[in-house]
């Protein structure tokens, strides 16, 4: 009995205004977000229809009516002309529900030997293994203006940094390509990752397979898969393909973001290196939604006993939304790289400042007066500070000022001193030469393009 002193929960308030009933349907409901499943849905039907026929469980002619069902079930809802009703809970039902209104009692036979477990595993697979070909392709694009933007700045000069202080010379296009090495890596990951999820859970059923004499070898064959899984209860609580994809995402938009702070801070007027359209803000926000998405999910899988548990319906949420995200953060940084306008002149008055090139000189007194490396960084270090007291570059020294440090100074040394030439002797593979940088570009799109 209601106590009539006690106000009503303000559960039921507002949007849960019909009760505890509308509220159930709601948190049971997925269609809001997995109707994007629909075309792999689809296709692991026919799949499965296809081999219940063939192994005899189905007939014909069943087969052929829910076959033809499903091909207008896929064009109603290509061309948004399908109603998903959300008392039907799912994409699997809505379709399911669809194919009865239009071939009758036949339709509830498609489901044989099957469970919604081993069907929601695999459709996910199929639509996980399309965004990962989808996101190797952008990220491949964003290589391609990468590179094409490295090859055009081999020869531009600009500070290379440690702990944000200008520490050598090196080449813009070496700088680039130090990106290009890391969303090589990402692909790497993707590539990886698509090939370890590529096992069929269909036939593992609801978590122990089936009496029926199913075929698993002809419907992971006709869905593209490798083989099908070996373990049915694997197969229905399996989530690590959505863990990697997740995993492989977050570390892509760490790198974006990454990228993305270097485009903020050379924007500035303190720095003024480049000019492009200013989306690199948002790129480096939207990052960390993708990484949440990958804690998310790994906190919905971390206490869950096999098989299947519902707390699994909330695995395609974090997916979608960092399949998303990554998909326009991409499309943002491919579009900004290859429109960046360069300011030369303000990146190579840069290259020189805060005494750069003083690694050459310790260089120098190693390799041509065969000085000790240690008492050559000592000298080095007293050839700054007196450029520190004249107030200029440690090439605008004169000979006679640097040897009155060390008599074993040559005029060679000055073949080092500009930041050009600093940058020009690192020749050592994957150096900042701009010679070497010229070559790696011409490596990287044999082997990335």
């Amino acid at each position: 009995m209601t106590n009539p002193s006690r106000p009503s929960s303000q559960i039921w308030g507002g949007r849960f205004a019909a009760g505890p009933s509308a509220i159930m349907q709601r948190i049971n409901a997925s269609i809001d977000f997995d109707k994007r499943l629909y075309a792999q849905d689809i296709a692991g039907s026919k799949a499965h229809c296809a081999m219940l026929v063939k192994t005899g469980i189905l007939s014909q002619a069943d087969g052929d009516a829910i076959l033809a069902g499903l091909e207008q079930i896929r064009q109603e809802i290509a061309e948004e002309r399908f109603e998903f009703k959300q008392s039907l809970e799912d994409i699997h039902m809505n379709i399911e529900g669809r194919l009865a209104e239009l071939i009758g009692d036949a339709a509830g036979r498609l489901h044989t030997a099957r469970s919604r477990n081993d069907q929601v595993a695999t459709d996910f697979k199929l639509w996980v293994r399309d965004t990962l070909d989808g996101m190797d392709k952008a990220l491949q694009q964003l290589q391609g203006a990468l590179l094409g933007q490295a090859e055009t700045h081999s020869a531009t000069i600009m500070p290379g940094f440690t702990h944000l202080q200008a520490a050598q010379p090196i080449s813009f296009g070496h700088h680039l390509l130090a990106y290009v090495e890391m969303v090589g890596r990402d692909r790497g990951r993707v590539q990886d990752a698509r090939k370890r999820l590529n096992e069929s859970p269909l036939g593992s059923a609801a978590l122990a397979g089936t009496s029926y004499p199913i075929d698993r070898h002809m419907t992971a064959q006709a869905l593209g898969f490798d083989r099908p899984c070996a373990n049915s209860l694997d197969g229905v609580s399996d989530r690590d393909f959505a863990l990697e994809f997740l995993s492989a995402a977050a570390i892509a938009a760490v790198h974006l973001s990454r990228l993305a702070e270097e485009l903020v801070i050379w924007t500035t007027a303190q720095f003024g290196f480049v000019r492009l359209p200013d989306a690199a803000e948002l790129i480096r926000a939207k990052a960390g939604r993708v990484i949440g998405d990958l804690n998310a999910l790994l906190i919905v899988m971390k206490g869950l006993p096999l098989a299947y548990s519902k707390d699994m319906q909330d695995d395609k949420e974090p997916v979608f939304e960092a399949a998303d995200t990554l998909e326009l953060c991409l499309a943002a940084m491919t579009g900004m790289i290859a429109d960046l306008t360069v300011d030369k002149a303000r990146m190579a008055g840069a290259a020189g400042a805060g005494f750069t090139t003083a690694t050459d000189i310790a260089d120098w007194l190693v390799q041509k007066a065969d000085v000790p490396f240690r008492q050559a960084h000592h000298i080095t270090g007293r050839v700054v500070k007196l450029a520190e007291d004249k107030g200029c570059g440690l090439e605008d020294l004169s000979l006679a000022d640097l040897q009155s440090v060390d008599g074993r100074i040559a005029e060679d040394i000055f073949t080092r001193l500009s930041p050009a030439a600093s940058a020009a002797s690192r020749t050592s593979f994957g150096g900042t030469a701009p010679a070497q940088v010229a070559k790696a570009v011409k490596a990287a799109r044999e082997r990335f393009l």
